[in-house]
């Protein structure tokens, strides 16, 4: 595949990022509508509901560096238009649920595909970036999933209105069929090598300690977000809603305003600093118990969630070779896993134990753990940009 140097928003970036959003609204939908599955139409309670959600992060945790190492062998696009197929399939095998046990069976092959998608689709972006501006083509294309994120649970509870979950199953099954068609508007973007190429490692080492830093930072989101609602409502918020609003905007703003950054000063230096603003705001929302210092709290979060992720894969894929960039993007993607699923526990257990303020500081020493880590490493000598020998 070719393209012009400088160019980022071609015509192959455009369908990519629109293929994301169509997927992460679909994912979205499904994060909302699941709980409701399960303690509905399937007659469980909160447990299955956490043993289903959980089920999925189980599988995609052990399958994303495999589907790097695959991806950088066979190419982006097999796993692009396939990991998004799949997911459609499956969805439409909702209809066939009839029991707990059942969704936790399709759940885990809802991981496999989530896999497959999300680690290709990383490592199509950052060979679509051109050099050096792989920071800015995240964070545009990144909005893409936050506006999935946030507008999927308001289709899915809208059809669940209108006919109920065969609707919301048939609703979500075309949006990943969108995204499939999308993706497959996307070219190979693996360039082939000119000879023999080295396998990649199964788990990248470029990517394990900028993959630290960015555990620690989503490992503090996830745990802030999950609690900032009940924190809000116990201060009196009524609409306890905004807070995690704030954030949203803040975050959107961010990567809209500021998407060249990554790209412009050394990112892991911009990681730790993004660590240290989050671990800021969580330090102010846990020392004063008070409606005001959630939204500066949030604000802050925002600031260093905005600029964090990022300068992680910047800085990783500064580093790899073209031919590797599945591998790095699948070893520093289950980072991002196991953020997701271990904040929430990790705050909960200090949460039940102590208070949410105290879950709050736990966070914050998280952080502050991470940016000192990053801040410490020292800052990368020239760019690895081709394969020896490739084209």
């Amino acid at each position: 595949m070719r393209r012009p140097p400088d160019t980022l928003f071609t015509a192959a970036f455009v369908s990519l990022t629109l293929s994301d959003l169509a997927y992460f609204m679909a994912g979205g939908a499904l994060i909302a509508v699941t709980p409701f599955f399960v303690t509905g139409p399937l007659g469980s309670g909160p447990a299955s509901v956490g043993l289903a959600v959980g089920a999925f992060s189980v599988s995609t945790l052990l399958l994303r560096p495999l589907a790097g190492r695959w991806t950088d062998r066979h190419g982006r696009r097999p796993l692009l238009i396939g990991g998004a197929a799949l997911f459609a399939v499956l969805v439409v095998g909702h209809l066939l649920v009839s029991d707990v046990a059942g969704l936790v069976v399709l759940r885990l092959f809802l991981g496999t595909a989530e896999a497959l998608y999300f680690v290709a689709g990383f490592a199509a972006l950052a060979d679509l970036a051109p050099p050096g501006r792989a920071g800015e083509a995240l964070s545009y294309n990144s909005l893409a999933l936050y506006l999935g994120i946030a507008s999927g649970p308001m289709i899915a509870q809208a059809l669940l209105g209108l006919g109920g979950f065969p609707l919301v199953w048939g609703g979500v099954a075309l949006l990943l069929v969108v995204s499939a068609l999308l993706a497959a508007r996307v070219p190979e973007t693996l360039e082939p090598a000119a000879g023999p190429v080295p396998s990649a490692p199964l788990i990248h080492p470029a990517a394990l300690v900028p993959g630290l830093g960015l555990f620690a930072g989503i490992a503090a989101v996830s745990g802030f977000l999950t609690f900032a609602s009940l924190q809000a409502a116990r201060l009196g918020l009524d609409l306890w809603s905004t807070v995690l609003g704030l954030f949203g905007l803040v975050v959107v703003t961010c990567r809209l305003l500021f998407a060249k950054l990554p790209d412009r000063v050394p990112p892991l230096r911009l990681a730790a600093a993004a660590l240290a603003a989050s671990g800021a705001g969580l330090v102010i929302t846990a020392a004063v118990p008070a409606a005001w210092t959630l939204f500066v709290g949030a604000a802050a979060l925002a600031v260093g969630s905005a600029f964090l992720t990022p300068a992680v894969f910047a800085a990783v894929f500064s580093h790899v070779p073209p031919s590797q960039r599945g591998s790095a993007s699948g070893t520093a993607s289950v980072f991002i896993d196991l953020g997701f699923s271990g904040g929430p526990i990790i705050l909960g257990l200090v949460a039940a134990a102590s208070s949410i303020p105290a879950a709050f500081l736990a966070a914050a020493a998280l952080t502050a753990a991470g940016a000192a880590m990053l801040a410490a490493r020292p800052t990368p000598g020239a760019s690895v940009t081709t394969d020896p020998g490739a084209v």
